[in-house]
């Protein structure tokens, strides 16, 4: 089942002369519940990708559908809600509130749309993401492999349709790499959750179900390498 089409996406910054185009004419789909990792060179339009998909940044051309429904076709207020109740995001550089704890910073796209805690998904996240007895604690008391869990945290709260990961191991090393990438790889098993990660790592990559490379703002190849959750 298809959860994500893009068709000709294409996205210009600058004006006149000073034009760059970061992507150009980019088309394809992912399957619900598919791991997906897109690879290419620094500059190559991986982030500006992600950034359309999640409802960050607006196409210049082109349409984003998710779940049916034709992502940039709402206003700012609706896509705000869909950034916060149908996609997570996880960044390189975790992005946590310093001020909150774990559980304040886990639980801050639920608070901020108004609703309820779920306590029982709050507790089960904690506890796959191995945080239990860190969950009063700050960020800056935190070490990097730990604030990452808790980006991730924070990105599953909401049971989004769509997880979409920015070079989450890029700031870690080996062992907190692998580890961060098999907790992604729970969710996407676990949850059911589309799984789009953004990486310069080969290992990652080739941990994926499916592989988009993606060259000057196309695509330039596009390989499976196993069918959705096998």
């Amino acid at each position: 089942m298809e959860i994500i089409r893009v068709e000709n996406l294409s996205k210009i910054y600058g004006t006149g002369g000073n034009q760059v185009r970061a992507l150009d004419g980019v088309s394809f789909s992912v399957e619900k519940g598919e791991f997906l990792a897109v690879i290419g060179p620094s500059g190559s339009g991986k982030s500006t990708l992600l950034h359309i998909l999640g409802g960050v940044d607006r196409p210049t051309e082109g349409r984003v559908v998710m779940n049916g429904e034709d992502v940039y076709a709402q206003n700012e207020e609706q896509l705000a809600v869909f950034r916060r109740r149908q996609v997570g995001l996880i960044y390189q550089f975790y992005n946590l509130i310093p001020v909150l704890n774990v559980t304040e910073n886990i639980t801050l796209p639920v608070l901020m749309d108004g609703r309820k805690v779920n306590e029982e998904r709050l507790a089960e996240l904690i506890g796959t993401l191995g945080l239990e007895g860190k969950e009063g604690s700050l960020p800056n008391q935190l070490s990097g492999g730990q604030q990452q869990r808790v980006s991730i945290g924070r990105a599953l709260m909401n049971a989004p349709l769509v997880v979409l990961a920015d070079e989450p191991t890029g700031n870690l090393d080996s062992r907190n790499s692998q580890e961060i990438v098999e907790l992604l790889k729970l969710s996407n098993r676990k949850y059911g959750q589309t799984l789009i990660v953004i990486t310069h790592d080969e290992n990652v990559a080739l941990q994926a179900d499916r592989i988009l490379s993606i060259e000057d703002g196309r695509i330039a190849r596009d390989e499976r390498l196993r069918r959705a959750g096998k």
